[in-house]
């Protein structure tokens, strides 16, 4: 799996987590196996999300006020 997550660019954070969840849906892991799949799952989805409100907060930034 990727380096430090919290390293992760949105981009590299979204593929890693597409192939986690291509992998959990193709099957074939042990329990553990998949536990490990999900639990990494979770991890980079909250950096998927915090990257996302990270632009979102910036966004609203600098949005014209009415």
């Amino acid at each position: 799996m990727a380096t430090d997550a919290k390293k992760l660019s949105y981009e590299a954070a979204r593929d890693e987590l597409s192939d986690v969840v291509a992998s959990l849906e193709a099957g074939g892991a042990t329990l553990e196996e998949s536990l490990k799949l999900w639990e990494r799952g979770e991890e980079l989805a909250k950096i998927c999300q915090e990257w996302l409100d990270g632009a979102k907060a910036k966004l609203e930034a600098i949005k014209p006020k009415p």
